[in-house]
Order: C-alpha cells, then structure tokens, then sequence
C-alpha cells in the first residue's frame, strides 16, 4: 500500500504592501530586512527557507536545524528525508545549507551532509 503524496507547501508572498516602510534608516528607499524585525523575521525567515528548498527537491523538509543572520539576509539549515526505510532510524536524511537573502528568497543551497537517522552526533 503506497502512502499519499503530501500537497506540496504553498508559497507564501514575500512582500506585503505597506510592511515595513520607513523603517530602514541604514538604506533609505528600501524595505528593512526581515533579520531586524526580531521573532516574526526569525519565523519568517524558517518558513521560508523550508517552503522554498521543498519546492526545489520535490520532498518536504523535516525540520529547520539552525537559522542564523548574515549581512545579506538568513542563513539556514534545513533537514530532508532523502530516502524513507523502515524502520524509520535507517532512513537517510541530508543537511541542506539554505541562503535567503533580505527579502527572505532562497538565493543559494547546498547539501552539506548525509546520515542515518538514527545516527547520533559525537563530541569532537
């Protein structure tokens, strides 16, 4: 029995009229980035990275493992199933470097790593 195929993720608009206006004052005339407007950038920014590296792979992100600022915009990492197994700690995962610039669109990805899931992380 094969499983659904999960609706792929919308795409949410990355601009909104009337959000932000004014509020760069480093960079007059344009919007302010989303890394400045605290919890909801941040949140923002997760979604983003996850809707659009999904939308490239054709598979849903499992989770977004570490979201960071950069002077460009946010830099993300972003875990993939990439092969499904049962049980399920044999699947195989990747870690996908995600970069969005300031408007929160993806400008770059990478993957930067493959594991098992079940395959726990040791001190260096």
């Amino acid at each position: 029995m094969a499983a659904a195929e999960p609706a792929r993720p919308r795409r949410a608009s990355s601009r909104r009229a009337g959000d932000r206006e004014g509020q760069d004052r480093e960079r007059p005339g344009r919007a302010a980035p989303r890394r400045r407007s605290g919890k909801s950038g941040a949140a923002a920014a997760m979604r983003a990275a996850a809707q659009q590296l999904a939308e490239l792979l054709g598979r849903l992100p499992d989770s977004v493992s570490s979201l960071k600022p950069t002077e460009d915009g946010w830099e993300a990492e972003v875990e993939v199933v990439e092969l499904e197994r049962i049980p399920d700690t044999t699947s195989v995962m990747a870690s996908y470097r995600v970069a969005l610039d300031e408007e929160g669109e993806l400008i770059s990805y990478e993957r930067t790593r493959r594991y098992t899931r079940g395959m726990i992380d040791r001190p260096t």
